[in-house]
């Protein structure tokens, strides 16, 4: 019998080390298993929330399985020292109201995600889905009014997520092009009003995009879209581009997105192409003192419109004059206190022969004919072939931080053009400054000036 019990002993002993050696064997086998079939996650080895242009989050809020949650809130108020008499603001995609507390955005809505499926939708609502359409030419063309049924949408996309290399998204429908470096979301910028290089190129495309994740640095995305910025297509082919995104440390990034596209009114033999690149650097990082980091981001874009009229970089006597667009911005900003405090000074410079990129003037000054009617302003500010358009600005400002949620922005801006581009103290709609005073019998003129100095002050929500 005691020989019994200690062979079952024995044997009892034996099965559980071999159990243990299997387990042990099985963990090993899925530690290799796991190592081999799981890749890193795109851009996630660092924190790049100290990118101009970035989502400052740490973390989302509104995170649950199947549904990521996103709402923001651009509250502003905004003074120009010229105090136009009607209250508007001219050459700005982020400001509509002078001298007046705006609502330049709410947005809500999010991205959807099960299994391998995508989607993106974010509703836009404030005075940026009056601002920003309003530039686009495209919605004129034939019927089914576009700028009243995409207006209220600055995302709107869904695809499938590949499991090849660190991931590859095909996505379809309205989507951020990011073209000029700065976020289409205030609250993920450095400054308040962008430079001309930002504010004066594509903050959406509506088609196609590829996001090819070739490692977990590096990313490739080409385009296939209707046009630059526009809803619809101006001619009979779409537009084609791209962007390649490299941040190969935590503390750089460098950038480019490109663009070729036929995107004039009845001139389908005008190409127009673009190359916009930008480098972020974050050369300073301490937790240990008072100030935690110190960044910079450089952009310089450059880019020409050839053929109907015009003749790319170079006039010809033939071919039509010059008609080209180069620009170039510097921020630098600095992040104290616990990451509390930010304070960024910044501007840049613009060149634009033929206007073709300018932002219009609003009101009486405007050239953009009327959904419906054609009609355009009774002097309207001149974009034809040839007219010069040079431009500077520079800014400060200082964001208070809570926490990664809420932002308190001030911020000092001056531009200045060539010529007279700014809403002057006459504003640009009529004598006494309501778009109801009638301008027949009237010797009334826009008034526009050649600079402005801006104070700004805005609330910035994202949850």
């Amino acid at each position: 019998m005691k020989k019994l019990l200690l062979f079952i002993a024995l044997g009892l002993t034996l099965l559980l080390a071999y159990a243990q050696a299997n387990a042990a064997s099985l963990q090993d086998s899925t530690i290799v298993k796991d190592t081999v079939k799981t890749k890193p996650e795109p851009f996630a080895f660092g924190d790049f929330t100290w990118l101009n242009g970035n989502d400052r989050r740490h973390k989302a809020l509104l995170d649950t399985k199947y549904f990521t949650g996103r709402f923001l809130l651009d509250f502003n108020y905004t003074a120009s020292n010229n105090n136009p008499i009607d209250h508007t603001v001219v050459g700005s995609t982020a400001l509509a109201r002078d001298h007046e507390f705006e609502i330049s955005t709410v947005a809500f809505g999010g991205d959807f995600h099960y299994d391998n499926v995508r989607a993106s939708v974010l509703t836009q609502f404030g005075t940026r889905s009056t601002v920003v359409p309003r530039n686009d030419f495209s919605v004129t063309r034939g019927q089914f009014d576009l700028s009243t049924a995409y207006r209220y949408l600055s995302e709107a996309n869904a695809g499938y997520h590949f499991n090849v290399l660190n991931g590859i998204n095909v996505d379809a429908g309205i989507f951020m092009s990011y073209v000029g470096l700065f976020s289409y979301y205030n609250a993920e910028n450095w400054a308040y009003q962008p430079s001309f290089t930002s504010d004066n190129t594509p903050w959406f495309f509506n088609g196609i995009r590829v996001q090819i994740f070739v490692s977990d640095k590096l990313k490739i995305e080409p385009w296939i879209i209707n046009g630059w910025q526009s809803y619809g297509m101006f001619n009979s082919r779409p537009g084609i581009g791209g962007q390649i995104l490299w941040r190969p440390k935590e503390w750089l990034q460098l950038l480019t997105n490109n663009y070729y596209g036929a995107d004039t009114q009845d001139k389908p033999g005008r190409k127009r192409f673009h190359t916009d690149n930008s480098v972020e650097v974050r050369y300073y990082k301490s937790k240990n003192t008072f100030v935690n980091s110190m960044a910079f981001s450089l952009t310089g874009d450059l880019g020409d419109e050839k053929g109907d009229g015009v003749n790319g970089f170079k006039s010809d006597p033939v071919k039509g004059p010059a008609q080209y667009f180069a620009s170039a911005m510097f921020y630098n900003r600095m992040v104290m206190a616990n990451g509390h405090l930010g304070w960024t000074i910044g501007g840049g410079v613009m060149n634009n022969p033929g206007r073709y990129l300018v932002l219009y003037p609003t009101g009486d000054a405007n050239p953009i004919p009327a959904v419906g009617t054609g009609a355009i302003g009774t002097h309207p500010f001149s974009a034809n072939p040839g007219d010069k358009f040079h431009a500077y600005d520079y800014s400060t400002t200082v964001d208070l931080m809570p926490n990664d949620y809420l932002t308190f922005r001030m911020e000092v801006v001056h531009r200045h053009a060539d010529v007279p581009y700014f809403a002057g103290h006459g504003g640009v709609t009529s004598p006494d400054g309501y778009n109801t005073t009638p301008l027949s019998g009237t010797n009334f003129t826009p008034d526009l000036v050649n600079s402005e100095t801006r104070f700004i002050a805005a609330l910035l929500v994202r949850f």
